[in-house]
């Protein structure tokens, strides 16, 4: 084969290769020509997503990173306290977890997830401490220095007098109480609240209105009218009966004071004294006052038959008729009706305690106006 020949198949075959190549472009292109082109912004959304949602885990996990609280407990001196309890609770809790200082009064919590807390510090014999705060994500959180304080102590004192101190004050004023500030009037108590009286005082009391000068001189006045009125003629008159007019008179009141105030009250343990009301209709304070002969307020506070008043009544009566002549006594029916007398005028005693005396006896304990 001659050169020329040879290079004109050189060029025949690359024209048919170059044939074939376009022939499989050209079959191939419904495939390709489908695919849309790419677009930039829509590659830089996707790049932009992928990177937010990237940036966004990173914040959220950066969010909720536990972290730390810490700190120290000492007292008032500065020392520290070592085994304070320290009790960490969270909002809405409450339970919590609890640690103890150590030496150093140090204390720690770890891997504590952030949020608002609430510590409660406590030492025995100190007051407690509460301290609250918020943790931020991954903080170590140091609280400032925790001081327990010991805790005031308040101590209530009574200052007042007991019951038997009480009582000698009470009579101490009652002793002063006079009708038109002379009279005796120790047998009736204007106190709100009048403490009981002892047997001792019970006879003290006695001794004072049965020994005092104008009772004395009371009972001179009621013999000198016996005498006047020749009670009891077989006694005679002149100074010897007088002597024994007065001599019965005074037994009558030395046996009923301290046999009715003194004796019987001791062993019944009800109290002598009338206790003044000073409130209410007239009608209850009348009744109140008719029925102080026969009841009485005990030793205990509560009403009762009051014995001790009848009981003296009869025993004074009885004193009395042993003083008498023969034919003065006319039998037992002379003691009852002398004793049934004394308790009515018991009563009428009452009603004038309760209506007249009390505005008679300037020198009563003003504190009455808050009697019941």
């Amino acid at each position: 084969m001659s050169v020329g020949s040879a290079k004109e198949c050189l060029v025949l075959g690359l024209a048919k290769l170059v044939w074939l190549s376009l022939l499989v472009l050209l079959c191939s292109y419904p495939a390709w020509s489908q695919q849309p082109p790419i677009d930039q912004t829509t590659t830089s959304a996707l790049v932009d997503l992928e990177g937010t949602q990237a940036s966004a885990g990173g914040q959220q996990h950066a969010d909720h990173q536990a972290g730390s609280i810490s700190g120290k407990v000492v007292d008032q001196s500065g020392a520290n306290i070592a085994g304070a309890v320290v009790k960490l609770t969270r909002e809405g809790q409450s339970s919590g977890l609890e640690v103890t200082s150590d030496q150093d009064g140090l204390f720690a919590f770890s891997n504590v997830a952030p949020g608002p807390f609430e510590l409660t510090i406590s030492s025995p014999g100190l007051a407690s401490l509460k301290s609250s705060g918020t943790l931020r994500s991954g903080e170590a959180y140091v609280t400032p220095l925790i001081m327990l304080v010991i805790p005031t102590q308040v101590t209530e004192v009574h200052v007042g007098l007991t019951p038997e101190e009480l009582a000698v004050v009470q009579i101490k004023e009652q002793e002063k109480q006079r009708v038109f500030g002379v009279i005796p009037n120790f047998y009736v108590s204007y106190e709100p609240f009048s403490a009981p009286l002892t047997a001792k005082q019970k006879f003290e009391l006695a001794w004072k209105s049965a020994g005092d000068p104008i009772t004395l001189v009371g009972v001179g006045v009621v013999a000198g009218i016996s005498q006047a009125g020749d009670r009891w003629g077989s006694y005679g008159q002149g100074a010897q009966g007088y002597a024994k007019r007065y001599g019965a008179t005074y037994a009558n009141v030395f046996a009923a004071t301290f046999i009715g105030g003194a004796v019987m009250p001791s062993l019944l343990k009800q109290d002598p004294r009338y206790f003044y009301k000073g409130r209410g209709s007239k009608r209850s304070r009348i009744l109140y006052a008719v029925a102080s002969s026969v009841i009485c307020k005990g030793d205990n506070g509560h009403w009762q038959p009051n014995y001790s008043n009848v009981i003296g009544s009869f025993a004074g009566a009885g004193m009395q008729a042993l003083y008498l002549p023969a034919n003065d006594r006319r039998g037992s029916g002379f003691v009852v009706s002398s004793a049934f007398i004394r308790l009515g005028e018991t009563s009428l005693v009452g009603v004038l305690q309760e209506f007249v005396l009390s505005k008679l006896t300037p020198n009563r304990p003003r504190r009455a106006a808050l009697q019941p």
